[in-house]
């Protein structure tokens, strides 16, 4: 997993690694790892969210099947362009 911005701030790394099968199982993974830090879950309720360089949009997480050596961008929203 990638982490951006505020998403890299409040994971205090910008990757790590994830053993996930779907993005669901590997947020609710980086969710209990920074689970001392309640500001990484508020930043990633805001998150969109790359697996493989794909947007996720509004699919439901739990059907967004990650691979092996897969991807995962987190990205708070931002401003400017």
């Amino acid at each position: 997993m990638r982490y951006w911005a505020a998403a890299k701030a409040a994971a205090g790394t910008a990757e790590e690694p994830y053993a996930a099968g779907t993005l669901a199982e590997a947020l609710e993974a980086a969710r209990a790892a920074h689970a001392a830090n309640p500001e990484f879950a508020r930043v990633l309720v805001r998150c969109s969210f790359l697996v493989n360089g794909t947007a996720v949009g509004t699919r439901d997480h739990t059907t967004v099947e990650l691979t092996q050596g897969g991807t995962v961008e987190v990205l708070p929203p931002f401003a400017g362009g």
